[in-house]
């Protein structure tokens, strides 16, 4: 049998971040190729990411379980009540919303059977109202490739709340749908090719007053 590759280490060279932060992640059509590039390229130290990727049931456990074998992180299909935890991130089950509820200490995430939201179940925008109405501390906000709406609403109102928010620009896209409709909304301060958008999360997380 074939052995596993381990992940690369890279803790001698990880930036120092600020792990008060909850980051939203939502994708749809072409997002699961994009969602692979960017978590496989950020560090273990990351504050907790939530996703939404448009995805069938029975599908979004291998989807995160292919996610933790590429990344330094621990990538899992959220389960109901699921902590916030650094290093860790969390991908909402196919066919259940989720959000994320509780208190600044204890972020947990929410897993339930609802109406769809836009045309789907899991919503974007589901976990990013959630995200812009309950986390009091930082934000960050990502939408990437997706055809549709789902997502620019609550992106929108993730900025108007002050958090930093980021969008995936029409030349990285497989369908530039979702994060077309959130820039023209105003809701994304920076469109950037997919390539460029770990790097991004990672400034914007990254402490003031890091050494150079």
């Amino acid at each position: 049998m074939e052995a596993l590759e381990l992940k690369d280490d890279k803790s001698a060279r990880l930036p120092q971040l600020d792990s008060n932060f909850v980051v939203a992640i939502g994708a749809s059509t072409g997002g699961t190729e994009a969602l692979s590039r960017i978590i496989a390229d950020l560090p273990s130290n990351m504050p907790p990411i939530v996703i939404v990727q448009h995805i069938p049931e029975g599908f979004s456990r291998a989807f995160a379980s292919r996610l933790n074998q590429l990344s330094q992180l621990r990538v899992k299909e959220a389960v109901d009540g699921d902590a916030l935890d650094v290093g860790q991130v969390l991908v909402a089950p196919g066919d259940r919303h989720m959000a994320v509820t509780g208190h600044p200490g204890d972020y947990k995430v929410q897993v339930y059977s609802a109406d769809k939201v836009n045309g789907h179940r899991p919503s974007v925008d589901v976990l990013f109202r959630s995200v812009a109405n309950i986390v009091k501390g930082p934000r960050l906000g990502v939408i990437l490739t997706g055809m549709g709406a789902d997502g620019a609403e609550g992106l929108l109102l993730l900025r108007n709340s002050g958090a930093i928010t980021l969008g995936q620009d029409a030349n990285t896209s497989v369908a530039y749908g979702m994060p077309k409709l959130a820039q023209q909304l105003g809701a994304v301060n920076k469109v950037l090719p997919l390539h460029q958008i770990a790097g991004a999360m990672i400034k914007a997380l990254t402490l003031k007053d890091e050494d150079p």
